[in-house]
């Protein structure tokens, strides 16, 4: 596939080393040539200097024959007007771009064919707000991702002392929990990947993904630890459009609070917000936490747009007794140095956001894609299509199916059913295959056995 990316930033970087690593042919479109230098000494990729609207900067990247443009840049109206030109004069087929403002993003007229001809609107600010926001619905949660329109949910978590399953073989699961249907996808133990079967032992430490109806998910985490209370009071580190977004989704439930340095946007946020608690000062000053009662505080939540003042006032929120600590980190050389320490959980937003863009580029009829482990690993919803002649895996049992290694499949929806996987079940026409790879690079397998044969046709 050729694909046009337009912005060098952290999340085109990302991005384009992902689908570099695929097979495609990336071209990146920044107008800082320090940033595509050090793009181009990396990755196989080609680059074009300047901006990525002109309709010249286009066709010199190749617009012309181009089957997607992805419009990342830290320009909304750079990347309106990109999908704009690149419609008008180049017939780009697919155009994905970044929208951060909200006064554009409520106005839904703005994005068609009648007006910015955008197919895909990608929110980082609500993507990563989602995110969160899951994180804070499941205590202990390392990750939590959605598929099937949140009639499945993936869920990494820490086992640890005191979970029943701990020290136990997974068939020990069934037994202790007869009722409830989940599947162990991995376990992540000491950085090394294992791909689980009934007699794998849980240790003290792993990393289990395990996949299950939403309404069994706090069942089974209950298994790899003991459950943590709910989580009420939340300290927000920030105003912005993540801080104001978060507040928004859980001031309703929540007793919360944002902290946040600029007067004029403590008035902006104090008038739009209804229940929250807005306060004047810097987050990471240990008087003020104390004034706040950190040490009673479940989240403290940093996400200003500064890594450094975010670890920072995270790990004094911890030192002085926050129960659980959350911190954006755009810098990806921070989050694995961080993590697991006093930070409790770093959120990456460009690895957050990967997902939501490589949904639209995967090949076959794949509805959702969540990056995981800071990128390592994948997991993909697909929809099975033909027959058993024209398919690779309809008509098949699951042990059937020549899945690449490190691949498992954790789950199938059928018309709004969930059925964990088993090897005994069989694919039919339209399921949506739930599939964890341990591997990332074999996503291009798994693709090919979701693509239809011209037997179909």
């Amino acid at each position: 596939m050729k694909i046009i990316i337009l912005g060098a930033g952290q999340v085109g970087g990302t991005l384009a080393e992902n689908l570099a690593s695929e097979a495609n042919d990336i071209t990146v479109v920044d107008h800082n040539a320090e940033r595509l230098r050090q793009l181009q000494d990396r990755l196989d990729i080609r680059t074009t200097q300047g901006k990525g609207s002109y309709p010249n900067i286009l066709k010199q990247a190749g617009a012309e024959d181009a089957d997607m443009l992805i419009a990342v840049t830290n320009s909304d109206e750079v990347n309106m007007v990109a999908c704009q030109v690149a419609h008008t004069l180049f017939r780009t087929p697919t155009k994905i771009s970044r929208v951060r403002a909200i006064p554009y993003l409520l106005k839904k007229d703005l994005f068609g064919t009648d007006a910015f001809p955008i197919d895909v609107l990608i929110s980082p600010e609500q993507v990563v707000t989602n995110h969160i926001t899951r994180l804070i619905e499941y205590p202990g949660a390392l990750q939590v991702t959605d598929f099937s329109k949140g009639l499945v949910r993936l869920v990494a978590i820490r086992a640890s002392k005191g979970g029943p399953l701990v020290g136990h073989e997974l068939a020990y699961l069934r037994q202790h929990m007869p009722n409830i249907d989940t599947r162990v996808a991995a376990i992540f133990r000491k950085d090394s990947a294992i791909t689980p079967d009934g007699t794998t032992v849980i240790e003290d430490g792993d990393e289990v993904f395990f996949l299950a109806a939403t309404n069994h998910i706090r069942s089974v985490m209950s298994e790899l630890q003991p459950l943590e209370k709910p989580y009420k009071r939340i300290i927000i580190a920030g105003g912005g459009n993540i801080g104001h977004r978060l507040a928004e989704k859980l001031e309703s439930k929540h007793q919360v609070k944002i902290i946040e340095h600029n007067s004029k946007r403590c008035i902006e946020l104090s008038e739009s917000l209804n229940k929250t608690i807005v306060l004047q000062g810097n987050a990471a000053n240990k008087e003020m936490l104390l004034e706040e009662n950190i040490e009673d505080t479940d989240v403290f939540c940093a996400v200003t747009n500064d890594d450094e003042a975010n670890i920072m006032a995270s790990m004094l929120a911890k030192r002085l007794g926050a129960r659980k600590v959350m911190t954006l980190i755009s810098n990806a050389d921070y989050v694995d140095l961080i993590q697991g320490r006093e930070i409790d959980i770093a959120i990456s937003p460009q690895q957050t956001t990967i997902g939501s863009l490589l949904t639209h580029v995967r090949r076959g009829d794949v509805v959702n894609v969540h990056s995981l482990r800071r990128g390592a690993a994948e997991a993909i919803e697909a929809i099975a299509h033909g027959d058993h002649r024209s398919s690779k895996v309809v008509g098949k049992r699951l042990d059937e199916i020549p899945l690449p290694e490190g691949t498992t499949i954790g789950a199938i929806v059928r018309h709004n059913e969930v059925l964990i996987a088993h090897d005994h079940i069989r694919v039919q026409p339209d399921d949506h295959v739930i599939l964890f790879l341990v591997d990332k690079s074999k996503v291009r397998e798994v693709e090919k056995l979701f693509q239809v044969g011209l037997a179909f046709f």
